[in-house]
């Protein structure tokens, strides 16, 4: 054998060799590499594990009530950690209907929208087209109170904190005669006033969305558009709306109902309280809404600067409430309202909340910010369900944390 054909034998070997040993490694399961891949687990994921006590435990409440009221139709949503946690649809569009509410079935917020308006203006005031303390005469001049010192010197943040001094519910019986709000506007130089502006708590829906006027002559859009504009298309609010023709022309809405104790009636739909949209004329469903408590509660890419955040839900004044308004909440330590939402100091937590009612819907809203956690509760049947939905959720929560288990460091 010549020197060369010697060196090309030897050659072809070590190849053969070195090939079938790199084939056996890569397929080998024992592989350095395949050793070293393991499942990750997000940091959220694990939290979210560590809650699901919380979640079956008010899922229970909720199946339970549910059919013991018979509620016609609901749905309820909670996020947490920047995550939707827990959604679940009950019952029927509207009764005798076979057509399920689904995570987009639209129902009517009635007064939870003024939580939702509340953003806006935050969002509105980071772009520096709204000041809180703004004089409302300054952009709107041919606005009369009875009063001249009340007309000259009531702010934004007076309508958005019910603290125009107005008597409360000024003209809202007006507005459920479906009186036109230009109109209305014009009588409220006859409504009575009770306190200087800043003074006392007075509920309002009318003075409440003199906002929708505001904003309409600052930017010459009204506050459907804007709100859609800034906040549904933004955080992917796609079934919402601020109108009774969206509403009734969507196939998947929530029909009103009316009824107590499993008897309810359907109720016709109706456009009441569209003329004061800020305050009462958001339509939504459950997904909307828990995109809405999302963006409101992301710490890594939150909605709102947190000096507007600190200012929206900064408490303005104490509201007192008859006893039967938090009959389902216990060891409530004060009530006070912020720029549309009320704040409770409940169970060693600052709550941002909001109740809904309209003819034939209920709608209930809350976060806890120390928690990042929210819920979110709707229904086209009142009932004591709702009333319930959060002080339970957020009793479930806290009895939870207060016996959560403690596992001994093994460090």
């Amino acid at each position: 054998m010549t020197k060369k054909r010697f060196f090309t034998v030897i050659f072809c070997v070590f190849f053969l060799l070195l090939t079938t040993t790199n084939q056996r490694i890569s397929s080998s399961p024992d592989s350095l590499f395949e050793q070293k891949v393991q499942p990750v687990i997000s940091q959220s994921e694990k939290e979210l594990a560590e809650m699901k006590e919380v979640f079956e435990r008010y899922e229970h409440w909720l199946d339970v009530q549910m059919a013991e009221s018979r509620t016609v139709g609901a749905a309820v949503a909670v996020t947490y950690k920047d995550k939707i946690a827990f959604i679940k649809c009950y019952g029927t569009r509207k009764l005798g209907s076979d057509d399920l509410v689904d995570e987009h079935t639209i129902f009517r917020l009635a007064s939870v929208s003024k939580p939702v308006t509340g953003v806006l203006a935050g969002i509105l005031a980071q772009e520096q087209i709204l000041d809180f303390d703004e004089k409302v005469s300054e952009t709107i001049p041919w606005l009369k109170l009875s009063s001249t010192s009340s007309t000259n010197s009531i702010t934004l943040r007076n309508l958005l904190s019910h603290t125009t001094g107005l008597v409360p519910h000024a003209y809202d019986d007006l507005v459920e005669s479906h009186v036109p709000l230009e109109v209305i506007l014009n009588k409220l130089q006859d409504a009575g006033i009770s306190a200087a502006p800043g003074k006392v708590y007075g509920y309002q829906n009318v003075m409440f969305s003199l906002v929708d006027t505001i904003l309409a002559i600052k930017t010459s859009k009204n506050y459907g558009k804007l709100l859609k504009e800034k906040l549904f298309d933004p955080v992917g609010m796609t079934d919402a709306s601020t109108d009774f023709i969206s509403f009734s022309n969507n196939p998947n809405k929530a029909y009103p109902h009316r009824g107590a104790n499993g008897s309810y009636r359907a109720l016709p739909l109706n456009d009441r309280y569209y003329s004061t949209a800020p305050a009462a004329g958001v339509n939504a469903s459950i997904s909307d809404m828990s995109r809405f408590l999302l963006a409101l509660l992301d710490e890594n890419n939150p909605l709102l600067e947190e000096e507007v955040y600190k200012r929206i839900f900064e408490p303005q004044v104490v509201s007192r409430l008859s006893s039967g308004y938090f009959k389902y909440w216990d060891q409530v330590k004060t009530k006070k309202y912020a720029l549309g939402w009320r704040m409770v100091d409940y169970k060693e937590r600052q709550i941002a909340y909001h109740g809904g009612y309209v003819n034939g819907y209920k709608a209930e809203i809350a976060i806890s910010r120390q928690d990042n956690i929210g819920i979110v509760y709707l229904s086209n049947s009142p009932n004591q369900v709702a009333s319930q939905s959060v002080p339970v959720f957020f009793n479930t929560l806290v009895d939870y944390i207060a016996n959560k288990p403690v596992i001994a460091s093994t460090e």
